[in-house]
């Protein structure tokens, strides 16, 4: 099986490129050469197209929360900045951009918000956002509150039932109770809710997890390895069988969640080693090719500012995220 590194690093790519350096190779982080890439990536290629699309008040596609138009909005595209590497110090602008999601879009209690109100708040949007913002350098202090509010709903310590509409925090019909229950999804805990709030404390610094986080973590962990990750058979209001979806490696990863990002969840916690995951690790490297890459099985073509690559086809993204799962574990690819 052929090594994929050497084609991650393939000069003609600096946004993948520098990730690959970053992740993979480990070098310190004054690395002349990796300060070289980290610059050359911000200057061309994704991260320089979409930020050229931001609105000079420091959003993208119309002012407000920034949840539509998916997947242009403001939130979208910082949750596609943080996956492709994007920093605050290497663009004021980014800064710019996080401070007025953080304006519009955060509530007075720590809810992410699809429009700006406690109530429109969902899981997977509060994981999402949590995370990106950390990725990406944002060092605020109102990023605390919102990960207070991501444990606590998780736990459910502090809230009260959504029917409780006079309790100053409580459920609502989307994040509707505790252990990732979600009203999209029949009032059943979600897997994909579950995977980024998982993926967002895997962010934070851990000398910053407050009890009450590591309580929701854990509650996280064992609900995500409660079923094996490669059956995904996870709690859906349609219960005939999981989505299909679960299998489709992509790239970038929004709301739709796959088994890579469980993985990628779980590895980061501490997870790597666990037995439970073996079966998913087995079937990643199942997908791998002859030439040691893996496919883009999930796109999002047309519908962001920048389009990552050809669908079915070897897939410099998809193959990084896979390869640092790998490393993590401690595995070859």
């Amino acid at each position: 099986m052929a090594d994929p590194l050497s084609w991650l690093l393939e000069p003609q790519d600096p946004g993948v490129r520098y990730l690959a350096m970053r992740e993979l190779l480990d070098p310190p982080v004054d690395d002349p050469d990796l300060l070289a890439v980290q610059q050359a990536a911000h200057k061309q290629g994704p991260i320089a197209a979409i930020l050229d699309k931001m609105n000079p008040d420091g959003y993208w596609a119309r002012p407000g929360a920034g949840y539509n138009p998916k997947y242009y909005s403001t939130g979208w595209s910082l949750i596609t900045l943080a996956q492709l590497g994007a920093s605050i110090t290497m663009d004021m602008r980014i800064s710019q951009a996080c401070d007025y999601l953080l304006k519009t879009a955060l509530t007075k209690t720590g809810q992410f918000s699809m429009n700006g109100t406690p109530s429109a708040t969902i899981d997977c949007l509060q994981g999402n956002l949590c995370a990106a913002l950390v990725m990406l350098g944002c060092d605020d202090p109102r990023l605390a509150l919102a990960y207070e509010w991501m444990a606590r709903t998780v736990t459910g310590e502090g809230l009260a039932p959504a029917e409780e509409r006079q309790a100053p925090l409580r459920y609502f019909s989307a994040k509707c109770g505790p252990g990732f229950a979600c009203g999209y999804n029949g009032g059943l805990p979600c897997a994909w809710g579950a995977a980024k709030v998982l993926l967002a404390f895997s962010r934070w610094p851990a000398d910053q997890h407050t009890p009450l986080m590591e309580r929701a973590i854990r509650q996280g962990v064992d609900f995500l390895l409660s079923r094996d990750p490669a059956r995904a058979d996870y709690p859906t209001r349609n219960a005939a069988k999981p989505s299909v979806n679960w299998w489709k490696f992509g790239f970038p990863v929004f709301y739709i969640t796959d088994l890579l990002q469980v993985l990628e969840a779980l590895v980061a916690l501490g997870f790597g080693t666990d037995p439970r995951l073996a079966h998913a690790l087995e079937l990643v490297r199942q997908k791998q090719d002859e030439q040691g890459r893996w496919a883009l099985e999930y796109d999002y073509t047309g519908k962001t500012w920048v389009d990552f690559g050809s669908k079915k086809q070897p897939n410099k993204w998809v193959t990084l995220r896979v390869l640092k799962v790998l490393q993590i574990c401690g595995q070859k690819p």
